[in-house]
């Protein structure tokens, strides 16, 4: 079996566009995926539109988000290294991953959704069958990725996303800078959310997996290697039929 490997996207804003409040990646949106799949053996890989550095949402930090995976990384040097020295996505664009995980925060906003070489690896990944997954604004990178029969990628699938409720929630309305609630529906996506703002929720669509807030974060880990599980079977039972 080929090492399973797994591409992490994330955020290189650390500001929302006023300039008076800084942004960037929620940090749990990474370590659980993370530390998942370093449980199990799988290669990971950190990339970002520029490469480099990845700010930290400093309210990702906060007593009570910052659940004790979170903490585990946010106090480990090595990974904050990881963090400082992103991949850029024009350096992965051409390699092969089994998984490609659009991590969120409000940085995301901003980097992901006109991202060509992200457009491009999402689109390639999502149409050889192989697994795209994306929490909270990180799914604002799937709105305007094209698959090759001109249609958008998230049209008529099931999805989820940080709704507009939970923006309100977040005092952060007014500083965004579009509604990814409204603009998901608005690209013909059948849009999801949980009955409770603020709560788990994974959605499922073949090889489409998204999550609606930080709080799947965890939901999402076990989502994603389940899903993956399931693929990673159904190629073995191929290649045994093959031989």
């Amino acid at each position: 079996m080929n090492l399973i490997k797994i591409l992490i996207i994330v955020t290189n804003i650390n500001m929302y566009a006023s300039g008076n409040y800084p942004t960037g990646l929620w940090l749990s949106e990474v370590t659980h995926i993370y530390q998942a799949a370093k449980e199990k053996g799988y290669d990971v890989t950190i990339a970002s539109p520029n490469g480099g550095d990845v700010p930290i949402d400093p309210e990702s930090l906060k007593f009570f988000t910052l659940d004790k995976i979170s903490k585990k990384y946010c106090d480990d040097n090595s990974f904050r290294e990881l963090l400082k020295n992103s991949r850029s996505l024009k350096e992965v664009e051409n390699d092969n991953f089994d998984v490609v995980y659009l991590a969120g925060g409000h940085g995301t906003m901003y980097d992901f959704p006109d991202d060509k070489t992200l457009q491009k690896i999402i689109g390639d990944q999502y149409e050889s069958g192989k697994i795209v997954a994306a929490i909270c604004h990180g799914v604002g990178g799937l709105l305007n990725v094209k698959l090759s029969n001109g249609n958008y990628l998230i049209k008529e699938k099931k999805l989820t996303g940080y709704n507009w409720f939970e923006e309100g929630l977040a005092g952060r309305k007014k500083k965004v800078p579009f509604n990814l609630e409204e603009t998901l529906k608005n690209q013909g996506s059948d849009y999801r959310k949980a009955l409770i703002p603020m709560t788990s929720k994974v959605v499922v669509d073949g090889n489409l997996i998204t999550g609606q807030n930080p709080f799947s974060s965890k939901k999402m880990a076990k989502v994603i290697l389940r899903e993956l599980d399931k693929q990673i079977a159904q190629s073995k039972i191929i290649d045994n039929n093959q031989h």
